[in-house]
């Protein structure tokens, strides 16, 4: 399920249990495999996991909102942006325990076996909305949960949720496209180095440190971000929906052109060129025999 995802268990082989690191090869031949196996998989199982991821990923937005409340009187402004920026990780890790799909690993991982010609692309857009209405069902509802909820506990104030929505609504169109494009490519590139571990703990050392960077960057997240935007506006008259949709339309769009074009497209072109290159050689080898 997602980039995380071990469908069956296989009987390892020595090269599985080796230290040496995967080649680029069999690194890109997995993302084939494992993003086929998304493509084969019923409806109605990729909806019921993008829906859990998007129920993981607002675990990011309790504990940012939890450690802005109980911090932000009492640290300098960019001592606080680094606190939110460590929370951001802890939604994406419960990704990657639950083996959840999420939208934004999928401009990767989706999208290599239709530039393989292993399967179309209209597999790959029903694929991409079942998962993307999934997790933005489940996040709307996190959202909810959220903004009522904790301030009535007293654990999450308003005023964290608009600090945590304005951040990433205060921007013209532009920025936040071209920011959700550095966002969706940092992600398809954790697709990569998720693939390229070889253990459970750096996958999610690999996971903590690519989100890490964009809650750095204040990066434009379209689940993630769904999340903490919607939640400011159901606690601020400050924010419409307007804002809401604003945000999401364009970091949508950035975000699946950050990994398809600088990560699926690069990527699969690069080895496509070196296999034919390495093919090549393999040929004048032959006849020089």
């Amino acid at each position: 399920m997602g980039i995380f995802n071990f469908f069956k268990p296989k009987p390892q082989k020595v090269e599985d249990v080796s230290n040496e690191p995967k080649s680029i090869y069999h690194i890109f031949q997995e993302q084939i495999d494992t993003g086929m196996a998304e493509h084969k998989r019923s409806p109605l199982g990729l909806f019921v996991s993008a829906f859990a991821a998007g129920l993981e990923v607002g675990f990011t937005l309790f504990l940012a909102g939890i450690m802005y409340t109980l911090l932000h009187d009492h640290v300098s402004e960019d001592a606080m942006h680094l606190i939110l920026s460590i929370s951001y990780p802890i939604g994406f890790i419960f990704v990657v325990i639950g083996r959840s799909e999420l939208f934004t690993e999928h401009t990767t991982l989706a999208v290599i076996p239709v530039l393989q010609g292993a399967t179309n692309l209209r597999s790959l857009l029903k694929l991409w909305g079942v998962i993307y209405l999934g997790n933005l069902l489940g996040g709307y509802i996190m959202a909810f949960i959220l903004a009522y909820l904790g301030p009535d506990m007293g654990i999450i104030s308003q005023e964290a949720f608009y600090h945590l929505a304005h951040k990433l609504t205060k921007y013209d169109w532009v920025i936040i496209l071209g920011s959700s494009i550095l966002a969706g490519w940092l992600m398809g590139q954790l697709s990569w180095l998720v693939t390229s571990s070889q253990e459970t703990i750096s996958r999610v050392i690999m996971v903590i440190l690519v989100t890490a960077l964009i809650g750095v960057g204040g990066l434009h997240h379209s689940i993630v971000g769904s999340i903490e935007v919607l939640a400011g506006v159901l606690v601020s008259d400050k924010l419409s929906m307007m804002d809401y949709l604003h945000f999401q339309f364009f970091t949508t769009i950035g975000n699946i052109i950050g990994g398809v074009v600088f990560v699926s497209i690069i990527k699969f072109s690069a080895i496509k060129l070196s296999f034919k290159g390495n093919k090549e050689n393999i040929s004048d080898k032959e006849k020089a025999k």
